[in-house]
């Protein structure tokens, strides 16, 4: 497997975490499918749930976490949830339903979220070669919670949360951090991810060997991005890069 690779000086592999080795996103419609059922089942007038829950993940895609703040981030989305609820209905809701909301949705997407049994193999198969690291953006206590629940911190000589350092990819900083922790050079690493933004983009400014980019939907590049080197639908298809290698 990728043993083109080898014979390169490609020592290790770096991943991202979320929409890379797991279906973050796809456990994220199921989550705010079982928020739709709640407030159902809470009497909320049909015709607003669906703003609510999208109004929610406005939030959340905008979402800038400060922990110095002395909130948690359990907090924050409480409050996107209230927020979402007070606009969309134009009254103050019950605060105790912001939080159902939450916890809800928090908690059906981690029960949700899962490492496939083939991606699992994978990775087993290329730690026999590799050095396996991963790198994920997001605050320390969100993504600590999906790497537990997917029981996949084993698989890794080193895991690296946004969270817990000064600056998240694409910073330099963070790569920095891990090729130092991991002992490689950034010229013996492959990074692996789903965003050009984050995750080729970091590799590249990083010095990382070779990006590939983990096209799920099969996307056109868009107008004035970077270029991966390797484009595949999903991190199962890694071994087909092996034969671009060559």
């Amino acid at each position: 497997m990728w043993h083109t690779m080898e014979s390169r000086g490609v020592s290790a592999i770096i991943f991202d975490f979320d929409n890379t080795l797991v279906d973050t996103a796809g456990a994220g419609r199921i989550a705010i499918q079982k928020v739709c059922e709640l407030l159902k089942s809470m009497h909320v007038q049909e015709s607003h749930i669906k703003d609510i829950c999208d109004h929610f993940l406005r939030k959340l895609l905008h979402e800038s976490f400060d922990p110095s703040e002395g909130k948690t981030i359990d907090d924050v989305r409480i409050h996107h949830w209230h927020e979402a609820l007070q606009e969309t209905q134009g009254s103050d809701p019950d605060p105790a339903l912001a939080t159902s909301c939450y916890y809800t949705w928090k908690n059906t997407r981690l029960q949700v979220l899962t490492l496939s049994p083939e991606v699992r193999a994978l990775l087993e198969e290329l730690r026999k070669s590799y050095t396996l690291l991963l790198i994920t953006n997001g605050d320390t206590q969100t993504q600590w919670e999906k790497i537990e629940a997917v029981r996949c911190k084993g698989l890794f000589s080193l895991v690296v949360v946004g969270g817990d350092h000064p600056e998240q990819k694409p910073a330099r900083s963070i790569f920095t951090h891990c090729f130092e922790s991991a002992g490689v050079r950034p010229q013996d690493c492959v990074m692996v991810g789903d965003s050009l933004s984050t995750d080729i983009q970091g590799g590249i400014d990083a010095g990382v060997r070779a990006t590939v980019w983990i096209n799920s939907d099969c996307k056109s590049l868009p107008q004035g991005s970077v270029t991966p080197d390797y484009t595949v639908p999903s991190v199962l298809n890694l071994n087909d890069v092996q034969l671009k290698l060559r």
